[in-house]
């Protein structure tokens, strides 16, 4: 119920000042005083009013122009029904004031007594004295009309003073008591709401909630009025969502719907009442609503085609899934490694593969028909034995005679020739020759001739 006036500081001139004053009593009951005299007043001072038969205490809660739009938003009138204010509270004022309001919550207690003597069927919430201690005012509220002639005299009577009953509602009740609200913030009622509008079932299914009182209803045992604060909005987002009074028919069955989401434009379907739901969007819906108002049954929710052109989709679905495997397998193979070349495998020796090599050379079968051993690199087989240098192997030497014979009569040589006739190669690591050894050769050929 704090008003803030934001025209203070913006310079308008104070000669037309508005002279009427928001004054703030126990409650957040607020009424409007004229200020006839024009006593300086700022928010938040105390002030004696005039109030039919006495006066009351209030406290300054809104001045200048900003009174006269809170009167037109009221629809109260400037005329002469409004009451003066008679001056500043001094300190005798206020402290006759409080001895008044020590004697409310007692008053409170005993009235309800009281009430509950009489066995009548209202609820007292609240009990204001005035300032100068001569009337008391008692606010109480009831579903039915109640005849409280006889409650009137039996409290005036017992705590002798005039009495005033007035009927609120629940939810004035609420906003004079006060409390938290399920939010955590003070409530609505009590702080700011003064002017208070129906709030109906049919706003909370606009906002798809649940219909359950305990969770839609306030302190006051009413509905909350913080339904209405997002209404506008939900009205104005549902304009666009087409209405669905009955299952939508297609091929795969009706479809019920289920929920709807207003502001992502969702809606869900589901067929025959099954767990299953599929959301489909409005625009959709609306196509359908269409199709089935000209008899059209589409395949499904999704799509307006039949069987057949589903099979096709599926065909395309699985060509394109073929040509994916191709194009892995072939990624997959060139991934692989290539196998190494023999002479590359360490694992392989010389001795195993070279003679595969040089099958087709002539030169490469007379080393291997050779039953000559292997001379070592160091020490060659011809400088250990002396008897090599004079008698060579035997087969050396009938190889030798049969190509001399063969030259003479001008035939060709044959293939298989002694491997030192053969045209000289670049070194080789199985095999070396040293000049010596090819001269002690040489003279063994001579003598094997002759």
């Amino acid at each position: 119920m704090n008003s803030f006036d934001w025209l203070t500081h913006m310079g308008i001139p104070t000669v037309d000042k508005f002279d009427i004053v928001e004054i703030k009593f126990k409650g957040g009951r607020k009424e409007y005083y004229r200020n006839i005299d024009r006593i300086s007043l700022t928010t938040g001072d105390p002030v004696v009013v005039d109030v039919p038969n006495g006066h009351h205490i209030g406290y300054v809660s809104l001045q200048g122009e900003l009174v006269r739009l809170q009167m037109q938003k009221r629809k109260i009138k400037d005329d002469d029904n409004i009451l003066r204010i008679y001056r500043v509270a001094t300190q005798k004022d206020l402290e006759k004031w409080e001895e008044a309001k020590n004697r409310e919550i007692p008053t409170l207690y005993r009235a309800k007594q009281i009430i509950d003597e009489m066995k009548m069927e209202m609820k007292l919430s609240d009990v204001e004295f005035q300032s100068d201690n001569s009337k008391a005012t008692f606010y109480y509220s009831a579903d039915d009309r109640v005849d409280f002639r006889e409650l009137i005299k039996s409290l005036a009577s017992e705590f002798k003073i005039r009495v005033e009953m007035r009927q609120i509602s629940l939810r004035q009740e609420a906003g004079r008591l006060g409390g938290i609200g399920v939010c955590g913030r003070e409530l609505c009622c009590s702080t700011w709401i003064y002017d208070f509008k129906s709030v109906n079932t049919s706003a909370a299914r606009y906002q798809n909630l649940s219909l359950n009182p305990t969770k839609l209803s306030g302190q006051c045992g009413r509905l909350k009025c913080c339904l209405n604060y997002e209404l506008d909005t939900y009205m104005a987002a549902l304009s666009d969502i087409p209405e669905v009074d009955k299952p939508l028919q297609t091929e795969a069955g009706s479809a019920k719907l289920q929920k709807t989401d207003i502001f992502r434009k969702l809606m869900w379907f589901s067929y025959n009442n099954d767990n299953n739901w599929h959301s489909i969007t409005c625009e959709r819906v609306s196509e359908i609503l269409e199709l089935n108002s000209k008899g059209v049954i589409p395949f499904d929710l999704r799509t307006n085609h039949g069987k057949e052109q589903e099979d096709l989709i599926n065909k395309s679905n699985l060509e394109l899934e073929m040509l994916d495997k191709k194009f892995s397998k072939n990624k997959k193979s060139k991934k692989k490694k290539k196998p190494r070349n023999p002479g590359e495998n360490p694992a392989i020796s010389n001795e195993s593969i070279k003679p595969e090599i040089r099958s087709n050379n002539p030169k490469s079968e007379i080393r291997q028909n050779s039953s000559k051993p292997e001379a070592k690199p160091n020490r060659p087989s011809s400088e250990k034995s002396p008897q090599n240098r004079q008698n060579p192997p035997r087969k050396n030497v009938e190889n030798r005679s049969n190509a001399v014979e063969n030259q003479e009569k001008g035939t060709q040589i044959p293939r298989e020739v002694n491997s030192d006739q053969a045209p000289k190669k670049k070194k080789n690591n199985r095999r070396r020759f040293n000049s010596k050894n090819k001269g002690e050769q040489n003279k063994g050929d001579q003598n094997a001739g002759q």
